[in-house]
């Protein structure tokens, strides 16, 4: 009897026990909010094919970062109440992955990828487009000037202006610098943006031009040589790193890539750098950052104010863009004129920033294709959002130490 009584009390102590540690004994509001975001994002990439190859390991990395478990609050190495479960964790699995998240390793492995699959024809064909690319970087510093406002510290304004440049990996790699606890919210903010850009910048778009100026013709671009191509990711690499150091990891890898896609002798490495690896790193980049919005961490006012400030500072992006090109036209011979439907693609989401140039476009010409043309800027808001991440470095980094 006396066996069996003990039996009993060992089997009701660790049930209760086992009880505990279920994600139900665990469960928040918080956790429910943020698992319907995370299905939210796989919803829309599946259902309207809005940037899947980002949205599903994310959507799907908030589920997994959004499982409530005992003893999620105990991080240490040491703590004997870490289960090295959550990302948070030291010595868990998804711990190890986000490190090249908070060290701001694989933003630069993605840049190599991009530039061994970029065409730079577009911009080096008529390099006055640059300007588009640079003008689209009002978005960052607007969203600068706001988040001081609002009370931010310089080094998180910075790190939250940089969501306007429309780039997800230049977001977590400055943020992951100037402000390390940020960089879930920021991160999921930039990502989140990039796949609405078919939805933001149409209606800024139409309003801020003319049906003339929307059926403006712009000259096809000339043909590009071996030569300029294979000469452009050097000198451009030189250039921009000589004036913006701080930008090395981003616009190094990025030029180094699209010399690997250009001199035509290394085509196993551009292959390799454009396929297996920037798939590899989307997966880890996606999946990690997702997992990083666990609701104890992520719900904050922080975090609601730089949603708010993320799409602001795409809407002044596209605005500094659009109205750019028109500026420039007052100058530009009749011929010679382009397009403002263009302006928008001075962002660097690549290329979808550039697909909306095209779509908008044919709403009011069947015949008049843009994409090419807006490839440039596009493009050219790469290079640009990098470089605005430099100089935001440099001028930064010393106030978040």
């Amino acid at each position: 009897m006396e066996t069996a009584g003990n039996f009993w009390a060992f089997l009701s102590d660790h049930l209760s026990q086992f009880i505990q540690y279920t994600a139900f004994a665990n469960f928040t509001i918080g956790h429910l909010i943020m698992i319907v975001v995370g299905l939210a994002f796989i919803y829309l990439a599946i259902a309207k094919e809005y940037e899947p190859m980002l949205l599903i390991p994310i959507g799907f990395g908030i589920l997994v970062g959004n499982i409530p478990f005992w003893g999620a609050d105990h991080v240490l190495g040491g703590d004997p109440g870490n289960l090295q479960i959550g990302i948070y964790q030291s010595g868990s699995v998804l711990n190890y992955l986000y490190y090249g998240v908070r060290m701001g390793i694989y933003p630069p492995l993605i840049f190599l990828g991009i530039g061994a699959m970029t065409d730079f024809s577009a911009l080096i064909s008529n390099p006055k487009l640059i300007l588009i690319g640079a003008a689209a970087q009002l978005g960052i510093f607007g969203a600068y000037a706001a988040a001081l406002a609002l009370g931010f510290s310089p080094s998180e304004a910075g790190a939250i202006g940089i969501i306007g440049g429309a780039d997800g990996p230049t977001a977590i790699f400055l943020s992951s610098k100037l402000a390390p606890d940020l960089v879930g919210a920021i991160a999921i903010s930039a990502y989140s943006y990039m796949a609405l850009v078919p939805v933001i910048q149409p209606p800024v778009m139409r309003l801020l031009t003319t049906r003339k100026e929307r059926l403006i013709r712009m000259k096809p671009p000339r043909t590009v040589s071996k030569l300029e191509k294979i000469l452009f990711p050097i000198i451009g690499m030189l250039f921009t790193c000589f004036i913006v150091p701080s930008g090395l990891p981003l616009l190094g890898m990025l030029f180094f890539g699209n010399l690997l896609k250009e001199s035509t002798v290394t085509k196993r490495l551009a292959d390799t750098a454009k396929g297996p690896m920037i798939d590899i790193v989307t997966i880890l980049i996606g999946l990690t950052v997702g997992a990083s919005t666990q609701a104890t961490t992520f719900l904050t006012e922080k975090s609601v104010l730089i949603f708010v400030l993320g799409a602001a500072s795409f809407i002044i992006a596209t605005f500094g863009g659009v109205m750019f090109v028109k500026i420039i036209n007052i100058f530009l011979k009749e011929g010679d004129k382009m397009n403002p439907l263009i302006g928008n693609a001075g962002v660097s989401a690549v290329p979808d920033s550039a697909r909306v140039s095209q779509v908008v476009g044919l709403e009011y010409d069947k015949t008049n294709h843009l994409l090419m043309h807006a490839m440039g800027p596009n493009v050219a808001g790469v290079i640009g959002s990098a470089v605005a991440a430099g100089v935001l470095l440099s001028f930064l980094f010393s106030q978040c130490n």
